[in-house]
C-alpha cells in the first residue's frame, strides 16, 4: 500500500469520528452540529492541501483546486451529510475521494511538468442534504443547482421541529453566495447493493439509473376512542396506512418480471396522535415506486394509485398524495463509461457495467453536464446502516481509478 493509500486511510478513519455512533456507523444528518464539524474539518483539510473554499445559496460547499488559472471547471464530489445511524461510507467516501484524487492530479501534472496546460481547474463539491431525512426532498443541493429546485423554496423548508434550512445553515455558517458553473461532473460512491461483491469486481462503470417515483401521503380519518368506538363507525387512519405499506409490497411482487425489477418501500411513517387509547387521526407516509424500465414502472405506479383509491372505501378514509419527486430511468454518457473503462484497464482493475438503484447527486448532474459515476464494492449490500462496509483496498482501488479519471478529463479526454 503506498503512501497516498495510508494518507486516504488515515484522513477517512478521521472524518468517521465526526458524528460516529456506538455501532460504528455516523449520524450527520444535513445541517445538523455533527454535519456543520464535518464540513469544517473537510475545509481545514483542503485548505491545507492549497483548496479554496467557498459555499453558495444553498450550502453546497466547494473546495476548489486551480490547476491553470482561467481555465473552466470540472466538478468532482458526492455528499457529507447521512442517515440517522447511517454507514461511514455512503456520500462521505466520494466527498474525500475526490479531494484525494484532485490533489494526486496536480502532483503527477506537476511532476511530468505539465501543470499549466491542464485544460481545466477541479472543484470537489459536497452537495447539501442528498439523504433527505432532516429535510425533503433528498438530492436538495444538486437538485437547487440544475434547476429543479428553488432556492427560496428550498431555504424555507422546515424539518420536523420547524427549523428551516436557511436557519439550519445559517447556525453551522455554510451557506454563503458563490456561484460556480461546471463543464463536467463526476463521482465515486459505494454501491449500496451486492453485485460488483457477487461477480468478483473491484469497479462497477454506472451506464443509468433506474426510474424512481416517490409520493408523499397523508392519510386522513377521525379521532375515535380504541374501546368505546365500533368497528363500524371508525376511521382509523393507522389501518388506511397499514394498506397502504402492504399494498406497495404486493405491487412490487406483481410486477417485476425476470427482466425488470420493481421495488416498493415505505421509509417514513408518522402517526397521530400515537396513543395507546386513540384511533389515529392522521397518518404521514412516504412511498417509493423504482424500476429499470419506465413501462414498467408506469404500470407499477398506476396499480399503486389505484390501490390508494381502494384503501379509502375500505378504511373510511381520505388519502391525500402531497409532494412527489420523480427521476427517469436514463442513461450516463456513453463516452464517460468508454474513459472509465479504459481508465481502469489501465490500472489493471476488474469493472462490469451497472446501473443505479439509489438516487445520487449524479442523477440530477447528469441532466445538466456530461458524467461519469463510478461504484465500489459494498459488503454484502449493507448501506443506511451502521454496518455498511468497504473494504480498505476497495476504497483505495477507488481512489486510484478517480486520480486516473480526473486526470484524463482534465487534459481535455472527455469534454472540449
Amino acid at each position: 500500500m503506498t503512501s497516498h493509500h495510508a494518507a486516504f486511510l488515515a484522513d477517512f478513519v478521521s472524518m468517521s469520528s465526526h458524528g460516529a455512533t456506538q455501532g460504528g456507523g455516523v449520524d450527520r444528518q444535513a445541517a445538523t452540529v455533527a454535519d456543520g464539524q464535518n464540513r469544517n474539518w473537510f475545509r481545514g483539510l483542503v485548505e491545507g492541501h492549497g483548496f479554496g473554499v467557498h459555499y453558495d445559496v444553498v450550502g453546497n460547499q466547494y473546495s476548489m483546486l486551480e490547476l491553470t488559472p482561467g481555465a473552466p471547471w470540472i466538478a468532482v464530489g458526492s455528499h457529507l451529510d447521512s442517515q440517522p445511524l447511517g454507514g461511514r461510507f455512503d456520500g462521505a467516501y466520494g466527498v474525500l475521494a475526490g479531494a484525494h484524487a484532485a490533489k494526486r492530479v496536480q502532483e503527477k501534472l506537476a511532476a511530468a511538468g505539465e501543470e499549466s496546460s491542464a485544460k481545466f481547474n477541479i472543484v470537489v463539491i459536497n452537495w447539501f442534504n442528498e439523504e433527505g431525512c432532516r429535510f425533503k426532498p433528498s438530492m436538495m443541493g444538486s437538485s437547487v443547482y440544475t434547476g429543479k429546485l428553488s432556492a427560496a423554496q428550498v431555504l424555507e423548508t422546515t424539518d420536523p421541529h420547524g427549523v428551516s434550512v436557511r436557519e439550519a445553515l445559517e447556525s453551522i455558517g455554510t451557506i454563503g453566495d458563490f456561484e460556480l458553473p461546471v463543464s463536467a461532473y463526476v463521482e465515486i460512491h459505494i454501491e449500496q447493493g451486492r453485485s460488483l461483491e457477487d461477480r468478483g469486481l473491484a469497479i462497477g462503470l454506472v451506464e443509468s439509473t433506474w426510474g424512481a417515483n416517490k409520493y408523499e401521503f397523508v392519510v386522513h380519518g377521525d379521532q375515535a376512542h380504541t374501546g368505546a368506538t365500533i368497528i363500524a363507525d371508525r376511521q382509523d387512519a393507522l389501518l388506511g396506512a397499514s394498506a397502504l405499506v402492504v399494498a406497495a409490497r404486493e405491487i412490487a411482487l406483481e410486477h417485476s418480471t425476470d427482466q425488470h425489477m420493481v421495488i416498493t418501500s415505505c421509509g417514513e411513517f408518522n402517526v397521530f396522535p400515537n396513543s395507546p387509547v386513540v384511533v389515529a387521526s392522521r397518518v404521514n407516509l412516504l412511498v417509493d415506486v423504482r424500476s429499470t424500465d419506465p413501462d414498467v414502472l408506469a404500470a407499477a405506479d398506476a396499480a399503486l394509485h389505484a390501490r390508494v383509491a381502494e384503501i379509502e372505501k375500505m378504511a373510511n378514509v381520505r388519502i391525500e398524495r402531497g409532494a412527489e419527486h420523480v427521476w427517469g430511468a436514463k442513461a450516463y454518457d456513453q463516452a464517460g463509461l468508454k474513459l472509465a473503462a479504459e481508465a481502469a484497464d489501465t490500472l489493471g482493475l476488474s469493472h462490469g457495467v451497472v446501473r443505479t438503484l439509489a438516487g445520487h447527486d449524479s442523477t440530477n448532474m447528469k441532466d445538466l453536464v456530461p458524467t461519469i459515476m463510478l461504484f465500489v464494492p459494498s459488503v454484502e449490500g449493507i448501506s443506511h446502516n451502521e454496518r455498511e462496509l468497504t473494504s480498505d483496498n476497495d476504497m483505495v482501488a477507488g481512489v486510484d481509478l478517480l486520480t486516473e479519471v480526473l486526470l484524463r478529463v482534465v487534459r481535455g479526454e472527455f469534454v472540449a
